[in-house]
């Protein structure tokens, strides 16, 4: 029997949610069921508001640092859950995983210099890069019947004297990959020999559909240690990315001192009173005891629209996640173009979505959807989108 209950509906307009309250800014009005944002709409687990609460005891909220027992949690639900051995010396600090990312970047290349991404893929990683003057270089994943695998060959013919890095997102978002130890295998073995450091997004490490496993990119082998700065976070896991924390793993000494010097130059490595002690709260036993009944019920959500999507709209076709709470459908069948793609899930349907083109190349004719939420609203979406088609 469940511990915690997820079919709760909970009122978020009103709250300065992102994902509700900018419905209207971005799709023109808030008459839609909101599914793009990649949050929960679970409550923040109880033991998380109640370390909160605590900390809330003391009147006084000025600067503070993070103690021992911040990077012990953390040390813990990694050799808990990945059974990956961290020294409490080998982790460091971002406010969020994208910024993480910037630091190993901006620390690690000069502008002018070459990043690699494996588009279709987490958008901000473009914004990123460009951003801070560095070219960006595709490495686009390979698509078959809806299953993606990366172009191993293309990349390794890609990479030339100003290459400096490569994103990985691992999990992938948005196509669901957990990728196995021989493609992290491969990966790092192009990467190690080309010189290459790897900066992976494992921010959704945690969400993994059985009977996957997440392996952690720095854990497979000596080498991948060496060349890889990896970035992690309980916010997608504890619903709690509204507290800005994170952290950076990074075993090999000459890079994290030159990352934490980055992170010193953007006066970044004080953090957030309240993340600290909800980050000691998720990472322990009754966090992972959460953290499973949550996949269950999320495990529910996909199967349930996989099952529906197959009985009812065969126009659409979609793949298992391997990782995530994000489906990634394949719309091409419908024949719409980008632009009335999105006045259909609007004004048609009724739903908000990320539509794939954002992701990059590879990404038209797609949309990810966020099933992170009440089953009743997942079950009452599938309902729009068939009216909406039929």
């Amino acid at each position: 029997m469940s511990k915690y209950n997820f079919d709760n509906i909970v009122e978020r307009k009103g709250t300065n949610s992102v994902k509700y309250d900018l419905s209207n800014e971005i799709f023109g009005t808030d008459d839609i069921i909101p599914m793009w944002v990649a949050d929960m709409d679970f409550n923040s687990p109880p033991f998380i508001l109640k370390a909160i609460e605590q900390r809330l005891q003391h009147p006084i909220l000025a600067y503070s640092i993070r103690p021992d027992s911040f990077t012990k949690s953390i040390t813990y639900w990694l050799k808990s859950r990945y059974n990956w051995e961290v020294d409490e010396s080998q982790i460091s600090f971002s406010p969020g995983v994208v910024p993480g990312m910037l630091m190993s970047m901006t620390a690690f290349s000069n502008p002018g210099d070459k990043i690699i991404v494996q588009p279709p893929v987490y958008f901000p990683f473009f914004t990123t890069i460009k951003a801070n003057g560095r070219q960006i270089i595709y490495n686009q994943l390979i698509e078959k019947d809806n299953y993606y695998t990366m172009d191993f060959n293309h990349l390794e013919s890609s990479i030339d004297n100003n290459t400096k890095a490569i994103f990985i997102c691992n999990p992938h978002n948005p196509v669901g990959r957990a990728w196995k130890k021989d493609e992290l295998e491969r990966i790092v073995d192009i990467c190690y020999s080309k010189n290459i450091k790897i900066f992976s997004d494992e921010i959704h490490s945690d969400i993994i559909i059985k009977p996957n496993k997440h392996i952690p990119l720095a854990s497979i082998s000596e080498k991948a240690a060496e060349i890889t700065i990896t970035i992690m976070a309980p916010s997608k896991t504890f619903n709690m990315a509204g507290l800005s924390t994170s952290f950076v793993v990074i075993q090999n000494p000459d890079l994290l001192k030159k990352y934490n010097k980055e992170l010193d130059a953007f006066h970044l490595r004080q953090g957030n009173i309240f993340g600290t002690v909800a980050t000691e709260a998720a990472y322990s036993p009754i966090g992972a005891i959460w953290v499973d009944e949550m996949l269950d019920y999320v495990t529910e959500n996909i199967n349930f629209v996989m099952g529906f999507i197959h009985k009812n709209l065969p126009q659409i076709s979609i793949q298992k996640p391997e990782a995530t709470y994000l489906l990634w459908l394949n719309m091409k069948e419908l024949g719409m173009t980008h632009k009335e793609l999105t006045e259909f899930f609007i004004h048609k349907v009724g739903i908000g979505i990320n539509q794939g083109r954002i992701f990059g190349p590879g990404g038209n004719g797609y949309i990810r959807m966020n099933v992170a939420t009440s089953l009743s609203i997942v079950k009452e979406a599938m309902e729009r989108l068939k009216k909406a088609i039929g």
